[in-house]
């Protein structure tokens, strides 16, 4: 029996060691999807989750995390920092890793969650804005320009029981929270509740 053909979704590319990029899988994309070895994915979309993605994932043992984010629609829809700073946060979970983020096209509400990820590993605006534009070909977003750049990258933090040292190496702009039961011991608490 010859191997199967492995078809990456679209606009799919690996970020970090772990973390891969791409516009909504399909069918045509399980074979490719296995051979990664995925522990999870994190969909960035406001609508439901396909059944035959879902089914699929069920069958594979593979975790489903949904940050329902609303892409930047000039003038009137910006995306929420927090959505951005709770996709980042399940990223940075190496209990999560490997992981595929995507959104429907793989270009612009996973281009904002990308372009914030590379704040945390300290690159230049001008690398992450060109990242931002190879994945977003003719279909730039000023407003999601816009939102990497007043993205604060402080206010992530993973908590302290899952960060290992490669998460450390890959992402040092990190912020290491407290565990729960330091955080809800008073003045040392980051307030968010745990």
């Amino acid at each position: 029996m010859p191997n199967p053909v492995l078809v990456p979704p679209l606009n799919f590319a690996m970020v970090a060691s772990g973390v891969y990029r791409s516009g909504y899988p399909n069918k045509k994309n399980y074979a490719f999807l296995k051979s990664l070895k995925l522990k999870s994915i994190l969909y960035l979309c406001p609508e439901d989750y396909n059944e035959d993605n879902v089914a699929f994932l069920k069958d594979n043992k593979v975790a489903f995390f949904h940050v329902k984010i609303k892409g930047n629609k000039e003038p009137f829809v910006e995306i929420d920092p927090n959505d951005i700073r709770s996709a980042l946060e399940t990223i940075l979970d190496p209990t999560n890793r490997p992981i595929l983020v995507h959104c429907n096209k793989g270009k612009h509400r996973i281009g904002c969650v990308i372009g914030c990820l590379r704040k945390l590993q300290h690159w230049s605006m001008t690398a992450i804005f060109d990242e931002y534009r190879r994945f977003a070909g003719e279909k730039i977003r000023l407003a999601d320009q816009e939102c990497i750049e007043l993205f604060d990258s402080r206010q992530v933090a993973v908590r302290a029981a899952v960060v290992d040292a490669a998460t450390l190496r890959a992402f040092p702009g990190i912020r290491v929270a407290a565990s729960s039961a330091s955080a809800g011991a008073g003045a040392g608490g980051d307030g968010r509740g745990g």
